[in-house]
């Protein structure tokens, strides 16, 4: 009977590490499922501009996985079972409700938009974590420049995704009016020279800047902030952070207060070993001894660990350990501008910076890079696939006994 992977979403992280296994294990010997509610990858660090209303490319997860061998599923994940080891999937592909068994499971259903409790939010604010979110507000705004007249726009949160999604909309949409509501100082992580570059850019695109505003509640036509006041909004954008789907938590998985999946260096759940972890679903500890953040970055360094993992114990090879670094922020400023800030080993920013079109220029490598590659999860590995071990057990591959290769 053949070894059962299944994989839980097709982003960054899921696409990848479902490609890579079906290039690097026999077909002989496993069988690779992709779980996926949506049928196209959504570049996720580009939804900001897909919201602001510029095309971004849409991928088919059917042409992606395109002679891979992988069986596609589209469906809701409902649940996880890692006791029985089961998922359960709900509007699927025709297929209906059901479960899928599974041997090894590797979760990476990534994030979501987090209200925090505020009241209001569900209701009435627009977000990016999603291409069809991303499109709704889109199509608000498209209402919002066919009246004839500035529409007030309010962003709350000044966080990667919160200042992006502000400077596109911005630039792309001048004649909306565009306010950036920050809980603290605008770009405190950043380097002195960082901040003072942001400042700069939001001042070029017209964009007003609240800082130390905390929101209480959002309505159809404005928030309401800690101090009493009440900002008018014709479209308010929430990016004030992001949370984890509690499938894990509730599955019994070993997880932290907010529900991402505590594994232990190869991305191994640390309570249920058949079950992996990777993106922003894990809790995983970096090279510097502090957590990954959610990023795509971490997505990808974990996803490569994840891999390795799976790879080595179910072939009984040596497992090695990747790289998880967290290095730094690329933040976009609209198209023409960015800022590149490099962090220490501490997580401080260092003191130098790059901004500007180098910056810009340096960000659209990364995403199109990172495109090509979730596109092409197979290019450039070996062709030759690994025979899985006559009984891999969840805790070999520790030490190198070597594994057999198929040609």
């Amino acid at each position: 009977m053949k070894h059962r992977i299944v994989v839980l979403g097709a982003g960054y992280a899921g696409a990848y590490v479902a490609g890579t296994l079906a290039r690097r294990l026999s077909p002989a010997d496993t069988e690779i499922t992709v779980v996926n509610a949506e049928p196209d990858f959504v570049q996720r660090l580009r939804l900001h501009q897909l919201a602001a209303g510029q095309e971004i490319e849409a991928p088919q997860l059917a042409d992606v996985f395109a002679g891979t061998g992988i069986r596609l599923r589209l469906a809701r994940v409902t649940a996880v079972n890692p006791e029985r080891q089961v998922v359960a999937v709900a509007d699927g592909d025709g297929d209906g409700d059901g479960e899928l068994g599974y041997d090894t499971l590797l979760y990476a259903l990534g994030s979501h938009v987090a209200d925090h409790g505020v009241p209001g939010v569900a209701e009435h604010a627009f977000h990016v974590t999603g291409r069809p979110a991303a499109l709704r507000l889109r199509e608000r705004l498209d209402s919002l420049d066919a009246r004839g007249e500035s529409g007030r726009v309010l962003v709350v949160g000044d966080g990667l995704t919160g200042i992006e999604t502000a400077t596109e909309i911005a630039e792309s949409r001048p004649g909306l009016s565009v306010t950036l509501a920050a809980r603290g100082e605008l770009g405190a992580p950043f380097s002195a020279g960082a901040r003072g570059h942001l400042r700069r850019a939001c001042v070029r695109l017209g964009i007003t800047v609240l800082e130390h505003t905390t929101v209480e509640a959002v309505e159809a036509t404005r928030v309401l902030c800690a101090d009493g006041t009440a900002l008018a909004s014709d479209a308010t954008v929430w990016t004030a952070g992001f949370a984890v789907s509690p499938i894990a938590a509730a599955g019994g998985l070993e997880v932290t207060e907010n529900g991402r999946i505590v594994v232990d260096r190869t991305m191994r759940s640390v309570s249920h070993p058949s079950v992996y972890a990777a993106g922003d679903s894990a809790y995983a500890i970096g090279d510097n001894g502090r957590p990954l953040p959610m990023s795509c970055a971490s997505a990808g360094y974990t996803g490569r660990q994840a891999t390795e993992a799976i790879v080595g114990r179910l072939t009984d090879c040596k497992i090695p350990n990747t790289k998880l670094e967290y290095l730094g922020n690329h933040i976009s400023l609209g198209r023409r501008d960015g800022i590149l800030q490099m962090v220490d080993d501490e997580a401080q920013a260092k003191p130098k910076y790059v901004g500007g079109r180098k910056a810009a220029r340096i960000k659209a490598g990364i995403l199109k890079m990172s495109l090509w590659a979730t596109s092409h999860p197979t290019f450039g590995l070996p062709r030759r696939k690994h025979r899985l071990a006559a009984a891999p057990d969840a805790s070999a591959g520790e030490k190198a006994v070597g594994g057999r290769v198929a040609a």
